[in-house]
């Protein structure tokens, strides 16, 4: 006996809570898997049918019900050929995550994820009960596992399924990008945990954006020694054919292995699908962008202009008296090297205005960052303003190192409905523009590349001033924000205590601003939103250096400026990285 047989790999983009349209990307897909492809089987991601992740609509009866509708008007949808199809199942009161296998009109199998992720972006505890039994089917002779996403992380599913006879293990996925992801879930989860079984696993993964969340698509095949023989697109739908042999072994014979993405090329590709399906799947007629002649409003742009084509972004550049002749001049360029329409609106009248009306209540102070914040503010009105007229979505410039210590302004900058950048440390945004420059055509100009950072609301004004240094300050964030180490910790790498504190700080009392931005994609591990959830009201004794014996709560003096860190706390030796964490073999490791 040595017949072939095919597999497809239906790497879909589809869309939470529409579940007939999701039941047509499967017919299609089933279709041309057989027509084309001549498979004999066809899987799909995980909770194909009512989308990933469907968070509190599995708490509507209603919702569920259909969706159990569905997948019985697949059975007969689609003949000769079967169906693994992700879905919620309800069975005796209780919801699961489920994967079943329909062939010739009849659902032989349905299996129900036994390890529910419950970290991070995951809150599948909220809605589900765990499975219990592995799922082996036997088609044409062929024992088949089931398993679903985190059953391949953990151990225990793909054991019991081998144990149980299988010789191929379906994974269906919903496996969200950050930047630590590609790699690691290749070979230190679906390889190894191949090799350690000897059997092969057919890993389907779910492709585009999620609200904040960005899956990469990137499905593969291994062979039962844990070599990787077939891997699809990453950030694009694809239907591909991977081919056993029905061997005793069920040998697989190797196919086409494309290679990953390299670190930048896959943020970037990451950013361009999260504001693309954002902006598609939510109905609106293009973007707006607030450009500055700045480096993050210069890749915001960018980034829009490649994601949904020049013809549906519109930027709108809104100078004051203390707007640069060449702020001017590079954010114009930018727009016309991209194609983008625009337009400028002077800001000076409406904040003057709005100074005199408020003259009475201001008597007897002193200028100060409320004036700064007017002129932001200011902006944000005038962006939401289009946003409503032309019926596109503004996308905010804020990057996360911004965010994460407060150097934005509440209504005025992180103004917005989605952010491109939110999850960019700003060493980062620059490898980007650079990238983006490099790669897919210079449109960002040289000067935005090479000038010092400066929010431009008041004479002379820099970021250095209230900041940091980028390359001092992005690495002390990674380390406190997506790797939870204590102040004691970030010192023995090198930092200044003084710096470490202040940084704290920041990003603590910041909270209320971060709970009011708008979401946006997500590519690092740990992103402020859905993935670190902290209180606002809080009088947790941070973790600050055992030296240091102040209790940092919000207090009267800390409210008079939005930022307090100065540049006389800089001095002394302070470990720099260049490079996100994340992108080392170890957080642990020490600066060079």
């Amino acid at each position: 006996m040595n017949k072939k047989f095919g597999v497809a790999l239906a790497q879909l983009n589809l869309v939470v809570g529409d579940l007939h349209g999701n039941r047509k990307r499967v017919v299609e897909a089933a279709r041309y898997a057989r027509d084309q492809l001549h498979c004999r089987f066809v899987v799909f991601p995980e909770l194909t049918i009512s989308g990933y992740p469907p968070e509190d609509l599995l708490l509507r009866q209603k919702f569920v019900q259909e969706c159990e509708s569905i997948l019985r008007s697949l059975k007969s949808a689609v003949p000769e050929i079967a169906l693994v199809v992700g879905h919620p199942h309800q069975s005796q009161g209780h919801l699961y995550n489920a994967a079943s296998l329909i062939d010739h009109g009849v659902i032989i199998a349905t299996y129900c994820k036994q390890h529910l992720p419950n970290y991070g972006v995951f809150d599948e505890k909220r809605y589900f009960k765990e499975g219990s039994a592995p799922s082996v089917v036997n088609v044409d002779g062929i024992l088949i596992g089931l398993t679903i996403c985190e059953d391949v992380w953990d151990d225990g599913p793909v054991e019991q399924a081998v144990r149980n006879g299988a010789k191929i293990v379906f994974t269906l996925n919903g496996s969200p990008f950050d930047t630590s992801k590609i790699s690691f879930r290749e070979k230190d989860v679906v390889s190894k945990r191949s090799r350690r079984n000897k059997v092969s696993i057919v890993y389907v993964n779910l492709v585009g954006g999620q609200d904040e969340l960005v899956f990469d698509g990137g499905s593969i095949v291994t062979d039962s020694e844990g070599t990787i023989v077939l891997r699809a697109p990453h950030f694009e739908e694809s239907i591909v054919r991977i081919t056993y042999q029905q061997t005793p072994d069920f040998q697989v014979v190797p196919d086409t292995v494309i290679e990953s993405p390299s670190f930048l090329s896959s943020v970037y590709r990451a950013i361009e699908l999260g504001v693309t399906d954002y902006i598609r799947k939510n109905g609106f007629q293009g973007a707006i962008v607030g450009v500055s002649g700045g480096i993050d409003s210069g890749l915001t742009l960018a980034i829009l202009a490649d994601a949904i084509g020049p013809e549906n972004v519109e930027a709108v550049l809104m100078p004051s008296q203390y707007t640069s002749p060449f702020s001017i001049e590079d954010a114009v360029t930018e727009a016309e090297n991209l194609g983008v329409s625009y337009s400028i609106i002077p800001i000076d009248k409406i904040v003057q205005s709005t100074l005199d009306q408020l003259e009475p209540s201001f008597a007897g102070t002193e200028p100060d960052v409320t004036e700064e914040n007017i002129q932001a503010r200011v902006r944000g009105m005038l962006l939401m303003a289009l946003s409503n007229k032309k019926r596109k979505l503004v996308i905010s410039t804020g990057n996360k190192s911004e965010v994460a210590v407060g150097y934005a302004t509440l209504y005025g900058d992180m103004a917005g409905g989605f952010s491109a950048i939110k999850d960019v440390p700003k060493t980062l945004v620059y490898e980007l523009a650079n990238y983006r420059n490099r790669e897919l055509g210079r449109v960002i100009p040289e000067r935005v590349l090479t000038r010092e950072p400066t929010a431009e609301l008041a004479p002379n004004q820099l970021d250095s001033d209230s900041l940091p240094p980028y390359e001092i300050l992005d690495p002390i964030l990674e380390r406190y924000v997506e790797y939870a180490q204590s102040a004691d910790e970030i010192v023995r790498q090198g930092f200044d205590p003084a710096v470490v504190r202040q940084v704290i700080q920041m990003v603590n009392r910041n909270e209320y601003k971060r709970r009011q931005a708008c979401p946006g994609v997500r590519i690092t591990p740990k992103a402020f939103g859905r993935d670190r959830r902290y209180p606002i009201t809080n009088r947790h004794y941070w973790n600050r250096p055992s030296s240091t014996r102040r209790f940092f709560a919000l207090t009267s003096s800390s409210s008079r400026t939005e930022v307090s860190l100065r540049r006389n706390l800089l001095s002394g030796k302070l470990c720099a990285s260049t490079r996100w964490l994340s992108r080392a073999s170890s957080s642990n490791s020490s600066c060079p």
